[in-house]
């Protein structure tokens, strides 16, 4: 067990600590941002006019990306659906826009993938300092298990971090799910692990998982995206273990 710091909070008998994806421990706000522009141009080409619209409903508004937004927090399916819900407008059936959704979005993936996002500075050293600490350490996000797990392997991570949850048929968050289910591939308790995101919904999963606290980290100093955090840091170098 270890005792964990972050400015003047501070929290006792911490066995795991669970961090989001993007946003967190990857600066993906261009990647993301890039991947609804692409996504939306090549649903535009097939159905004009959506584009704009498209874009607004991701939380895209020319070159910024509203982290709040559906293509910053949610998860894959949810922006599947929103997608099909704007093609089904045009008049085709929910499944056809489903696929059309669905392949769009991959399309726009495949485009990027020469250019993914980097970790974000420190998120490397903090890892392996909290793993040499004894913490046990996980992902638990609103992407893919294939694409936590792609992006583990990217950056060598699979050493620091057992637990890798994503989101595929099961609930995504605020749910509960995901993080009892990180805490069970370690095998510790709810009460003893911390969870670490850039998003409401980061907080309010664990707070629904009955977890030991919840650190919000905004690198961009807005601390109402990560309303009901314990603490609000602005640097992964803020959590500190206390010898």
């Amino acid at each position: 067990m270890a005792t964990i710091q972050c400015k003047n909070i501070t929290f006792e008998n911490i066995q795991a600590i669970f961090f989001d994806k993007n946003g967190t421990l990857e600066d993906s706000d261009i990647y993301l941002r890039s991947l609804g522009q692409k996504a939306a141009r090549i649903i535009d080409a097939q159905f004009p006019g959506i584009g704009e619209p498209l874009l607004m409903a991701y939380g895209i508004d020319s070159n910024s990306l509203d982290p709040a937004g559906l293509m910053a927090v949610g998860s894959r399916r949810e922006t599947e659906i929103a997608t099909a819900a704007y093609i089904a407008e045009t008049g085709r059936g929910w499944f056809e826009s489903l696929k059309i959704a669905r392949q769009s979005l991959n399309e726009a993936e495949k485009y990027l993938e020469a250019s993914p996002a980097p970790l974000f500075s420190g998120s490397l050293e903090l890892l392996q300092s909290l793993s040499t600490a004894g913490l046990k350490l996980g992902i638990i996000s609103a992407a893919t298990t294939a694409e936590v797990q792609a992006f583990v392997a990217r950056y060598n991570l699979g050493d620091y971090l057992p637990a890798q949850i994503g989101v595929d048929d099961g609930p995504g968050k605020p749910d509960p799910t995901l993080f009892l289910q990180a805490c069970e591939v370690v095998g510790v308790e709810p009460n003893a692990a911390l969870m670490v995101g850039d998003a409401v919904g980061d907080m309010q999963m664990a707070k629904n998982a009955k977890a030991a606290g919840c650190i919000g980290i905004t690198w961009i100093g807005k601390s109402d995206h990560v309303q009901g955090a314990d603490v609000v840091i602005n640097q992964l170098s803020e959590i500190k273990v206390l010898e």
